[in-house]
C-alpha cells in the first residue's frame, strides 16, 4: 500500500487522515509526538500517528505499520493491542509516555478510544505505589553503589553509578505524583508546564541537580537529592523500602 507525500507534513497528514476516515476498518486515529507538545515542534518535526484497527484483517492500512517518512510516522495497531500497549509488564512499556498528551483525531467507538487513552495518561493508585516501591529501591541501590565507590577511592566507577541513578530518581519523583515519567526530550517541558507540586522539583531547581550528577557524580549533590527523595517517599508511606536498607542508608546521608 502506497502513501503519497504532500508538499508539507500538514498536507500529508490531512490526505492520510481523510483516507483512513473513509475506511470502515479503522476504529480510531491518535496523534502523539512533538506535535502534541506546544512549543516543541521544529522544522524537522513529522506527525506521529497511531492508526487503530478493529482487527488486523479489517483494513489494507495494516500493511503500513511502522511506515516512516519526513512527514509522517505510523503505528498501525489492533484495538485489543492498543488497550494494553505501554502498560506495566508489557515489552512495549516504554511507549506509555507517548500517550500522555496524545490527541484523538477519530473515534468511531463512541468514546472508547478516548477512554483507553485516559487510562494510559496517569498511573493508577495501586500502579503508582508499586512503581515507587520498585524504582525507589533501585535508586537507593544505585546511589549506595556510587557513594561507596567514591568512599573507596574509585571516583570513575562512582560517577558511572551516579549517572545511572538519575533515571531511577526521575521515575520515583514522577510516580510519587502518579505521573508517567516523560522521555528526556520532554522533561523540561513537563516540569515547566506541569510542575510536580513542590518548588524543589521545579525545572529551575531539579534540572541543575540532574546535570551536576550526570556531569561528575558530585557526592554532596547526590546526598542532597537523596535527602529530598527520602523525605518525599516517607511522607507518602514508602518507609518499608527505605528501612529495609538499615544502617547502609547512613552512607547516603553523611560522608
Amino acid at each position: 500500500m502506497h502513501i503519497t507525500l504532500g508538499n508539507t507534513p500538514e498536507d500529508t497528514l490531512a490526505a492520510f487522515t481523510a483516507r483512513a476516515a473513509a475506511d470502515p476498518g479503522v476504529a480510531g486515529l491518535v496523534l502523539s509526538g512533538s506535535r502534541v507538545h506546544e512549543g516543541m515542534p521544529t522544522v524537522h518535526s513529522d506527525y506521529d500517528l497511531h492508526v487503530i484497527l478493529r482487527d488486523q484483517h479489517a483494513s489494507p492500512i495494516a500493511e503500513l505499520d511502522w511506515f516512516r517518512s519526513a512527514h509522517l510516522d505510523l503505528v498501525v495497531i489492533e484495538l485489543a493491542e492498543f488497550r494494553t500497549r505501554g502498560m506495566p509488564g508489557r515489552p512495549d512499556h516504554f511507549a506509555r509516555y507517548s500517550y500522555v498528551h496524545a490527541q484523538v483525531l477519530l473515534d468511531r467507538l463512541d468514546g472508547t478510544i478516548a477512554r483507553i487513552l485516559d487510562e494510559k495518561r496517569t498511573l493508577g493508585a495501586t500502579e503508582a505505589r508499586a512503581a515507587v516501591d520498585g524504582w525507589l529501591d533501585a535508586y537507593v541501590n544505585q546511589t549506595y553503589r556510587s557513594l561507596k565507590s567514591y568512599r573507596d577511592g574509585r571516583p570513575a566507577m562512582g560517577h558511572l553509578d551516579a549517572a545511572e541513578s538519575v533515571s531511577h530518581a526521575l521515575e520515583v519523583l514522577f510516580a510519587l505524583h502518579r505521573r508517567v515519567r516523560p522521555y528526556n526530550k520532554y522533561l523540561q517541558w513537563e516540569l515547566e508546564r506541569q510542575p510536580l507540586g513542590e518548588p524543589r522539583w521545579d525545572a529551575g531547581l531539579l534540572l541543575p541537580v540532574v546535570r551536576r550528577i550526570l556531569a561528575d557524580g558530585d557526592p554532596p549533590t547526590q546526598r542532597t537529592l537523596f535527602a529530598d527523595i527520602e523525605e518525599a517517599a516517607r511522607r507518602a508511606g514508602h518507609d518499608p523500602v527505605l528501612d529495609a536498607w538499615g544502617t547502609e542508608l547512613e552512607l547516603l546521608r553523611h560522608p
